[in-house]
């Protein structure tokens, strides 16, 4: 996206900085497809179940049929990254996201339904993975926390705007146009995929040292290019490991911190407010479709903007502290969501501001650390495999959740399913104070060397 400087002239940090922004957002439109694809099934749920006359059981896999495609997606994203590079992988996920999130939108039967949206699952399984981890791959240590927080960010992004679609078309109960609108941020990432660089350590653990360094001549600047340079050679002639290698000794604590953090991430419930919002908000006191759904729009706007304010967050403050502080937050909230709903006499007030309670929360800490740090704790050699080996364990908490939300309502209530995933919060807190670093101002390399 930016030519090479002239002899002799160079720029503030600030300059590479701005292009490496940029760099992050043109990615992080990946992050917005994520959170579209993922969530625009909430709006839709209503109408597609009354459509297709699923029950609770077939509704549970129409809206979990998505995550079992993003665990195949994440398991096999890795592998492809490593393969054939972070930036090709992404052009080709951009084009599986627009193809079959029109077959979703003309699906006539449940089969070709969930076929489409399996397919787009294997996708946002790949961008899962590979989105935080070109990000975290391009950016300095002092902006990498905001940077990679970006992506989660553009993530919440979506999921409002898949809200606000839903909100604007539930009036006729156009479902189809509902999925077939993710067709335009799918164009929109593979316009901006189209200017992106390669990922500098991608190319520099090929042996492509000459187009690392121009590469980081560009969103580094010569000062920390030359440093980053060293640390790259000297990690990739020292730590020549494989897939299997991570599960040695050497890097038992990084393979459990991660695969730790992504099981509580999910078993604390927050896809399940994010999926089936619009039903729960029913079980609220909103009564008409159209009500539940503008309610999770506006959840949904205010969860974008809890995302944002994070960002500064992770850089400053560090990624264990706001750990700690996130599960606590939400836990005190899915304890008052399981008290409300209880009650004799259930306020929809209440209820509306305990969900923005735990979704700011979750926004400031358990949402974007996992990502950052996952793309931050994995040696280089085998960073892509590895992050696959994270994001396949939270696919697969997420989809077993998901499948069973809606009969451990049926079973338990709601009061009592709340406040397992509140039990859930502890377990996850006590897990982030024994497992989890701090990784704030270190380089990916002094991180990996950390763990030895």
């Amino acid at each position: 996206m930016q030519t090479s400087l002239p002899a002799g002239k160079v720029h503030s940090a600030a300059h590479y900085h701005r292009q490496t922004w940029i760099n992050a957002m043109a990615a992080a439109v990946g992050g917005l497809l994520f959170g579209y694809d993922t969530s625009v099934i909430s709006g839709a749920i209503l109408f597609v179940r009354k459509h297709f006359q699923w029950d609770s059981f077939h509704t549970e896999v129409a809206v979990s049929i998505v995550l079992a495609g993003a665990l195949v997606g994440a398991a096999s994203g890795g592998y492809l990254s490593d393969r054939f590079g972070r930036r090709p992988l992404q052009i080709a996920n951009a084009l599986v996201f627009a193809v079959f999130a029109v077959l979703t939108g003309v699906a006539s039967s449940t089969p070709v339904f969930l076929i489409g949206r399996f397919m787009v699952g294997v996708a946002v399984g790949v961008t899962s993975m590979v989105t935080p981890l070109y990000i975290a791959e391009i950016s300095p240590p002092a902006i990498r926390g905001a940077l990679v927080q970006l992506n989660q960010l553009m993530i919440s992004v979506g999921v409002a705007v898949a809200y606000a679609v839903a909100w604007v078309l539930s009036g006729t109960g156009n479902w189809r146009m509902m999925f077939i609108s993710a067709v335009f941020p799918s164009v929109a990432l593979l316009i901006s995929l189209i200017f992106l660089p390669e990922s500098p350590r991608w190319l520099a653990s090929k042996g492509r040292l000459d187009a690392a360094r121009a590469i980081l001549n560009r969103v580094y600047g010569p000062a920390e290019t030359e440093v980053a340079m060293t640390q790259f050679v000297t990690v990739i002639e020292s730590d020549k490991v494989s897939f299997r290698d991570l599960f040695l000794r050497r890097f038992r604590k990084p393979l459990i911190a991660g695969i730790g953090l992504a099981v509580f991430q999910q078993i604390t419930g927050v896809n399940t407010i994010i999926y089936y919002t619009p039903i729960i908000m029913q079980m609220a006191g909103f009564k008409s479709a159209s009500d539940a759904i503008l309610t999770t729009l506006l959840i949904g706007i205010m969860t974008a903007l809890f995302a944002f304010g994070a960002m500064p967050l992770l850089d400053r403050v560090g990624r264990r502290r706001l750990l700690l502080i996130s599960i606590t937050g939400m836990f005190v909230c899915l304890a008052l969501l399981g008290y409300y709903f209880g009650a004799a006499h259930i306020s929809r007030i209440t209820v509306v501001g305990a969900f923005l309670g735990y979704l700011a929360f979750f926004q400031i800490g358990l949402g974007p650390v996992f990502w950052l740090l996952i793309s931050e704790i994995y040696p280089t050699s085998i960073r892509g495999q590895a992050m696959s080996l994270s994001s396949v364990t939270i696919w697969a908490s997420d989809w077993l959740v998901t499948l069973t939300f809606l009969t451990l309502l049926d079973h338990f209530g709601a009061r009592q399913s709340f406040w397992l995933y509140g039990l859930a919060c502890v377990a996850a807190y006590v897990f982030c104070w024994y497992f989890i670093p701090e990784t704030k101002g270190r380089t990916l390399e002094e991180i990996e060397a950390g763990w030895v």
